[in-house]
């Protein structure tokens, strides 16, 4: 599409793909979008984004980040059947972090079926230079039916500004001003499986807390809201651990989110030799975690042996299923309760190579653990130097009542024999007894 063309949407309801090509030095790059009615927010909650990832009314979601082929894709997704009859229009967007859009090659949006994946529209932007937020495009209303415009029009200012522009409300950390303190910055394969089971074994399925539907409104405005937060947390080697509570995750759901690239060059190591080969093949990674909570209870939860955990009841997590790609949906996901943090001493999580490369070598990874309530957490795996088949991520530790991530990113090399689960359980001293299993 070129810039101000438009095409008729017909879909219930679509998958909005912003994307771009990643290369070394390229801004973090994130998506959101701005629910208009007359060309403004009715309150903040109409802003969906990062860490505020579902509108009240449940009819937008932001469904993160992923590697897709040759490059790198952030969805929301838009249920434009649910959307409120009031809204008028859909401001899709993308604010860059660390760097102007001018270094972010390939950026374009697509708007794609959500039930068969079928492309309804495409618009490249090729002529940003110093914007650090970009609007892509928008969806909007046209006598009682749904359309996309191509728009393609930047920002300067960043996130902060776009979204001021529209009506957002937004707290920042603001620069300290005397007397005042400053505020705090912002094929199957043997494996291992716990015996005997020291919990009563089952599965639970469970639906995910939802953010509560904001009440029938005049065209006014749905309820108040505090205003919105825009910073996120990366964890690094210099700054590797951060509180929950102090980014306001204190309650509610919390996804831990593994993204990789699959059907890419990777360098295995030989058995014998120890050297580097290369090969390609689909890349296929299992999120895991290792818990013990406070009564003392300790277990796994992995796609292996069908242990998905639960989120209702002990241990108050769940692995939502086994992704063998990496590309179909949004990577693995774990969903931890922070309801019942207090019923959590530590949890240990860790990922696995199940198929498709002996190493972790070439692969490139991120986390994101998204409270509920509160600011993203994410981080990427450091560069893998070793023949290892198992890397453990974060370390969620109760301090109090209050969980504290760790950033890991510690690849582990299994002994002859050895399962890599054996091999985590080993490293960070959970002591259980493992028994052979399959997946």
């Amino acid at each position: 599409m070129l810039k101000g063309a438009n095409v008729p949407v017909a879909a219930q309801a679509v998958r909005v793909e912003l994307g771009w090509r990643a290369a070394p030095g390229t801004p973090d790059v994130d998506g959101s979008a701005l629910l208009l009615v007359s060309g403004k927010v009715r309150s903040d909650a109409d802003f969906v984004f990062y860490n505020q990832p579902v509108h009240g009314s449940g009819s937008v979601r932001h469904e993160g980040r992923r590697s897709v082929a040759g490059g790198v894709a952030d969805s929301i997704a838009v249920d434009l059947a649910r959307v409120e009859p009031v809204i008028e229009r859909i401001v899709l967007a993308a604010s860059a972090d660390g760097g102007a859009f001018g270094q972010v090659a390939g950026l374009h949006v697509r708007i794609m079926d959500a039930s068969d994946g079928a492309e309804i529209a495409r618009f490249d932007s090729a002529d940003a230079t110093v914007e650090t937020a970009f609007i892509l495009g928008e969806l909007y209303r046209r006598q009682g039916a749904w359309k996309f415009r191509a728009v393609g029009q930047g920002y300067s200012t960043g996130l902060e500004g776009l979204a001021t522009d529209f009506g957002i409300s937004v707290d920042e950390p603001q620069r300290p001003q005397p007397p005042q303190q400053p505020q705090p910055p912002h094929s199957a394969t043997r494996v291992d499986l716990p015996a005997p089971p020291q919990a009563p074994a089952g599965q639970y399925l469970h639906t995910l807390p939802t953010v509560p539907t904001a009440p029938p409104v005049p065209p006014a405005a749905p309820p108040a809201t505090q205003p919105v937060r825009l910073s996120k947390v990366t964890l690094t080697k210099d700054a590797p651990s951060v509180s929950l509570a102090k980014q306001g995750g204190t309650s509610g759901a919390m996804r831990v989110n593994l993204n990789w690239q699959v059907r890419k060059q990777f360098t295995g190591w030989g058995s014998k030799l120890g050297r580097a080969v290369a090969h390609h093949a689909d890349l296929d990674l299992d999120l895991c975690a290792l818990y013990e909570l406070t009564d003392g209870r300790k277990g796994v939860v992995q796609a292996l042996g069908n242990a998905f955990g639960a989120f209702a009841q002990p241990p108050y997590i769940h692995l939502d299923g086994d992704d063998r790609t990496g590309a179909v949906s949004t990577g693995e996901n774990l969903t931890i309760n922070l309801d019942h943090k207090d019923r959590l001493r530590r949890v240990l999580i860790f990922v696995t190579i199940y198929e498709g490369a002996r190493s972790f070598a070439d692969l490139h990874a991120t986390v994101t653990l998204q409270p509920q309530h509160g600011a993203a957490i994410d981080f990427s795996l450091d560069e893998c130097t070793v023949p290892s088949t198992v890397c453990a991520l974060a370390l969620l530790t109760n301090n109090g009542g209050d969980l504290t991530v760790q950033r890991e990113a510690r690849y582990l090399v299994p002994e002859r024999g050895v399962s890599p689960q054996r091999t985590v359980d080993y490293a960070y001293g959970w002591g259980m007894n493992w028994t052979p299993g399959r997946k």
